[in-house]
């Protein structure tokens, strides 16, 4: 005790009319660490107290020493996250001798090393004094041989207050071996829970803490309290901060840690903040789903969806999955109450996953003959030569010429003589083999677009459950999905040279929910999931925006006009190349007749160049049009099939081949 009251003053009593403490102390507490080596010859002014408690441990046998701090990285832990339990025993109305001034206190303290991500679990069982708000602790990693023993916790406490904690803890263990006769009567106690054989640490601690007073008279803080833990409505004094320094100890080890201002939440007011942010997510994704199903009717024609990309909703179908996988994760770890209503966000992200999945699927199949190359025609099977005919006499030329004269007499030609060719031998029947399930399986994802991207989609669904505890993967994999969202759509719309079809109110609308996510996890300190904010996240909204206002400039000035002229390339399919016009003497001045409405596709006068145009462009009547106007009267697909612009536009918004040789067609 020398050593912790040098460091941390424990059992200050106030005035109860100024200040107070709060009682119950159940909730979740996160905060700084710091970790000292009580072994080494610092300068601090507590060190000569650290060198009288460890003389009496054995710590100059460096194997064992090193086979109880274990594998665990305790200098590079900083931060700490503590689940408490606080009960009252004197509860129960037959308990009348038991003290009312202490509580069984009991919970988790995690360790987390910023290197690797790792926790260390370390579990605490003691007693909080409520008129101080001191706490006294035993506490060992989880999974070590060697549990806090509640029994042993009177040796922690002031000697004065030794016999009213020996009977709470003598009360409290007789009801936890109540609780225990309960389940294994009922055949729901574990009585196969086998200690790790190769725990992270050996190493026991003693928890020290102190709970900082509030400025608030103690009938009005346990006004609060009463408030917070059974809400009636009434009005009363706002919440002060719950804050705790504290020391946790290992004699046998060697080392402590310090606690800095831990902040702490009650249970109540986190289970009431996670209810309130599952409302607004809900209400956020329902207007996603909304605007994604006005955008999906906007361009749900062939030219609509060919306007499009699919990266975007594929990339927000990856972000809704690992969204329905986390609030499934938290509702799960919620464990009442708001775990009902985080089930409606997790709902409709899984939903939006769906669709958005769907949405891309389509888009993929009405795009894919954009790039499919065109077979050309087979050149025709060469003909037989016809076998010579045999020289014939002056006689029978001098007949044939008066055979030529004969008005009655037939004109008859020798016939070839049959040559007998022999037909090449049909291949033998092939008996079709049995495929089995895994081979037809196989087949048909590698053949099937669809069912390839759903089986991506589903194997990605499967790893995100495995990945999204670790935090730091999924947020920088989410990271890069929002700053490259709408990146593939301005890239199609130049590649493509036709603006994004995408509405202002989806871009706009899409972009501001999706940031609502992002910046409320990743920028807000006082998220439920306790994420530490990250200083990129501006930037990736930022560029965010950048990519929204591309996008609308784009449908204003045109699909390249941040760029320079030298770096515009258009490679979509010409349905507009010049054409050899007509002769301008021929009754029919068309350039034949529409494959789809069958009727005379007419040269416009004034398209025709003259010959002596300045350009020199012209050449009389094979002549070519002019490329006057962005818009032509005549489409020319790339199986050489010539229709009116008109007539081909309302055939490619129902289906995107050729009418009338039934192949595929790029965009209009």
């Amino acid at each position: 005790m020398p050593l912790v009251d040098s460091l941390l003053t424990l059992g200050s009593q106030l005035d109860s009319m100024e200040a107070s403490y709060y009682t119950n102390l159940t909730g979740f507490w996160r905060g700084d660490i710091e970790f000292h080596n009580l072994t080494s010859n610092s300068t601090d002014p507590w060190q000569p107290l650290a060198h009288d408690l460890i003389s009496s441990a054995n710590l100059t046998n460096a194997t064992e020493l090193s086979d109880r701090l274990g594998s665990w990285n305790w200098s590079a832990s900083n931060k700490v996250a503590i689940s408490v339990g606080d009960k009252l025993v004197w509860s129960k109305p037959h308990l009348t001798n038991v003290s009312k001034d202490i509580a069984v206190i009991h919970g988790k303290i995690d360790l987390t090393d910023p290197g690797s991500s790792d926790e260390l679990r370390i579990d605490f069982d003691g007693i909080h004094f409520l008129s101080n708000g001191s706490i006294y602790a035993l506490a060992a990693s989880s999974g070590y041989r060697y549990r806090p023993d509640l029994r042993y916790a009177p040796s922690l406490v002031p000697e004065h207050r030794l016999n009213e904690t020996a009977q709470v803890i003598e009360v409290e263990e007789y009801s936890r071996i109540a609780k225990n006769k309960e389940k294994l009567e009922a055949g729901t106690l574990d009585l196969d829970q086998d200690d790790d054989d190769n725990p992270k640490t050996r190493c026991t601690f003693d928890f020290f803490g102190q709970v900082d007073p509030s400025l608030v008279p103690q009938f009005q803080l346990e006004e609060l309290e009463e408030e917070i833990d059974s809400p009636t409505g009434i009005s009363t004094v706002k919440q002060p901060p719950l804050l705790m320094n504290g020391l946790l100890i290992s004699k046998d080890c060697g080392m402590m840690y310090k606690l800095k201002d831990i902040r702490g939440l009650k249970s109540q007011s986190l289970y009431r903040k996670i209810t309130t942010y599952a409302g607004i997510s809900a209400i956020v994704n329902a207007i996603l789903l909304l605007l994604l199903t006005r955008q999906m009717s906007r361009s749900h024609s062939a030219v609509g969806l060919a306007r499009v990309s699919r990266y975007p909703f594929l990339a927000q179908s990856l972000i809704d999955a690992v969204s329905f996988v986390g609030h499934l994760t938290l509702a799960i770890l919620a464990d009442g109450r708001p775990s009902l209503a985080v089930l409606a966000p997790a709902g409709l992200s899984c939903i939006l996953f769906v669709r958005e999945a769907q949405y891309s699927v389509l888009i993929g199949q009405i795009q894919a003959p954009e790039d499919a190359e065109t077979p050309l025609p087979r050149p025709p099977s060469p003909q037989p030569t016809p076998p010579p005919v045999p020289p014939t006499s002056d006689h029978e030329h001098e007949a044939d010429n008066n055979d030529t004269h004969s008005e009655t007499a037939p004109l008859i030609q020798p016939t070839p003589p049959a040559t007998t060719t022999q037909a090449p031998a049909p291949p033998p029947p092939q008996t079709p083999q049995e495929q089995g399930f895994l081979r037809f399986l196989f087949n048909h994802i590698r053949t099937d677009p669809s069912a390839r991207l759903w089986t991506i989609m589903s194997f990605f669904l499967i790893v995100v459950f495995r990945v999204v505890v670790i935090l730091s993967l999924p947020l920088l994999f989410v990271g890069c999905l929002y700053a490259f969202m709408w990146f593939p759509q301005i890239h199609r719309a130049v590649r493509r040279g036709r603006t994004s079809g995408m509405s202002a109110e989806y871009l706009i609308g899409a972009t501001l929910c999706r940031l609502y996510f992002l910046l409320y996890f990743m920028a807000c300190p006082k998220n439920i999931l306790d994420v530490e904010p990250r200083r990129w996240v501006y930037l990736v909204a930022l560029f965010m925006g950048l990519q929204v206002a591309i996008l609308l400039l784009q449908d204003l000035f045109g699909p390249s006009f941040f760029l320079p002229r030298r770096m515009v390339k258009t490679t979509g399919y010409d349905y507009h190349p010049p054409m050899p016009l007509p002769d301008p003497e021929a009754p029919e001045q068309s350039l034949g007749d529409c494959a789809i409405c069958m009727d005379a596709i007419e040269v416009d006068p004034t398209l025709r160049q003259r010959p002596d145009d300045e350009k020199g462009v012209g050449v009389g009547v094979g002549g070519l049009w002019a490329q006057a106007g962005a818009r032509k009267s005549y489409s020319l697909a790339p199986c050489h099939h010539l229709f009116h612009t008109a007539c081909l536009e309302r055939w490619l918004a129902i289906k995107n081949i050729c009418p009338q040789c039934r192949r595929p067609l790029p965009p209009l």
